[in-house]
């Protein structure tokens, strides 16, 4: 087995960069795409059809890339040619989203944007988790989190950034979608392919021994082989990762809905309209923009704290109790009228989501085997996406008969389910008994 070092923080952040672009362009899609697609003329129950892209392509592409680069060898290493070649295209289909011209146009490229962001987001879990000392897996993978609020706080933040201080105007539009749009899906370019490279020019994968290399290339090889693996793993799945999945299931459907509906529900909450044409409606999308980028600010701030609490009290009970904070939150923003108060849930959303990238990953990592780092990374994508598709497919069965028609009731809903989510957090059964003795011994990294 390959030693690993232990290895310092700016080394971590050094590793971990890339993670900031990439949730860069996540945090566009979130604030972004639903108004986009409003503006585009899409039909408010059909707005998580259009939101298929992302479910679908993690569902196909994570499992196959993780398996695939578990098995890979080249002289740039294992992961490292998928999520630099997963950035390209995001980068590309960035610079090419907002000059969408139709609804359609705009739901292909979101399909060419997730399918890249897949390609890189799992090999670069991997690549981490590859890299580090498990005594570092909390501190790593919180790491990740702190750069997903990070870039996420200025991807919700651009426009209005935009707006306020470089004196954009609200309503001038390229098309039908805001000039301030189209400057930040730009600007998401420029920072997603960048934030890669710069992990890429200092940071360098673990390379493989001569004995690995060799085990490797007895495993048989082609497509056959690589869902064989998929198929296997799965059915050999640690039982800690499998206890995890009501858990991934009632979060993750609730954090789809909020994305969708957030810009809806607050039109509807503050201003009693969901009219796109109103003047209101733009405003309370604006508005998105600050929240989203204090919750994401939260987010990175707390990250680092986590990461201590984590080592010294576990990830499974701060999880729960993060989820529980954020179902309080999403109850809550229904019943609050003037905007300024509308950051007091976002806190408890911004610490959920921290964990929420975070957190999972630590349990996951701690319970699988090292050699098959890759596939279940993938593998455990699924208990994302399968979620979000449920949740896509099931919508528009009930948004108007059990909804009222009503996105603020679909706010209501992904409160709750946080809240399942919290409870079901206490089936999980997690040794931590590494990390456990690390924060006993009272020693750092």
């Amino acid at each position: 087995m390959t030693y690993k070092k232990i290895l310092s923080l700016s080394q971590i952040l050094n590793m971990n960069f890339g993670f900031f672009g990439l949730q860069y362009s996540f945090g566009l899609q979130q604030a972004n795409m639903s108004p986009i697609y409003s503006y585009l003329g899409a039909e408010e129950s059909k707005l998580p059809l259009l939101w298929l892209a992302g479910p679908m392509t993690g569902l196909i592409i994570q499992p196959i890339v993780g398996a695939m680069s578990d098995r890979t060898i080249t002289r740039w290493g294992r992961r490292t040619p998928y999520f630099l070649v997963g950035a390209i295209f995001c980068s590309l289909a960035l610079f090419a989203m907002p000059f969408s011209s139709t609804v359609w146009m705009a739901a292909s490229i979101l399909w060419i944007l997730d399918a890249a962001n897949n390609i890189t987001q799992e090999p670069y879990r991997a690549f981490v988790s590859d890299k580090l000392d498990k005594s570092q897996h909390s501190m790593g993978f919180l790491t990740q989190s702190a750069f997903t609020g990070l870039g996420q706080t200025l991807s919700y933040l651009t426009p209005f950034l935009l707006i306020n201080l470089l004196a954009f105007s609200e309503t001038e539009k390229i098309g039908r979608i805001p000039s301030t749009t189209l400057i930040a899906f730009l600007i998401g370019a420029v920072v997603s392919i960048g934030s890669i490279m710069w992990t890429l020019y200092t940071t360098k994968e673990i390379p493989l021994t001569e004995t690995e290399k060799a085990e490797i290339q007895k495993l048989p090889s082609g497509v056959a082989a690589t869902f064989a693996e998929i198929g296997l793993a799965i059915k050999e799945m640690p039982l800690t990762m499998r206890l995890m999945g009501p858990m991934m299931l009632f979060s993750w459907y609730a954090m789809f809905i909020y994305w969708q509906y957030i810009a809806k529900g607050l039109s509807k909450s503050l201003y009693n309209t969901v009219d796109v044409a109103s003047p209101f409606f733009r405003k309370a999308e604006l508005l998105v923009g600050p929240l989203g980028a204090f919750y994401n600010g939260v987010a990175f701030v707390s990250a680092f704290g986590m990461a201590w609490l984590a080592r010294r009290y576990g990830p499974k009970q701060l999880h729960g109790i993060s989820l529980a904070l954020a179902g309080i939150g999403m109850l809550m923003i229904p019943m609050i009228k003037e905007p300024n108060l509308l950051f007091i849930p976002m806190i408890g959303i911004g610490l959920c989501w921290a964990s929420m990238m975070g957190n999972p990953y630590i349990m996951l990592a701690g319970s699988i085997p090292p050699e098959r780092t890759g596939v279940y990374m993938g593998i455990f994508n699924m208990f994302i996406v399968i979620p979000m598709l449920i949740e896509t497919f099931t919508i528009p069965m009930y948004y108007e008969s059990w909804l009222g028609n009503n996105p603020v009731n679909a706010l209501r809903l992904a409160g709750v389910l946080m809240l399942l989510a919290a409870v079901s957090v206490s089936f999980i059964r997690f040794k931590f008994d590494a990390e456990a003795e690390v924060a006993r011994g009272g020693g750092g990294h």
